[in-house]
């Protein structure tokens, strides 16, 4: 049987975005900085999904429990 040619149009491939790994106490520094300054640009990545690690994860759940108003 003939095989047929396929139009590729770049729909099969799933593009990606590049990370780079940077240590949670300069996250830390740069996030914390921004926000006492009230950087703008800050709010434009609220709807981004950060990767953690499950034991960071745990500690932040547990302490989003025991704010004021939780």
């Amino acid at each position: 049987m003939r095989q047929r040619l396929r139009l590729f149009n770049g729909e099969q491939f799933e593009t990606s975005t590049p990370t780079v790994s940077i240590s949670f106490g300069e996250f830390r520094r740069i996030v914390l900085d921004a926000q006492h300054v009230q950087r703008s640009w800050l709010r434009d990545f609220d709807s981004d999904e950060l990767q953690v690690p499950e034991d960071l994860y745990d500690v932040l759940t547990a302490y989003r429990q025991l704010m004021p108003g939780a």
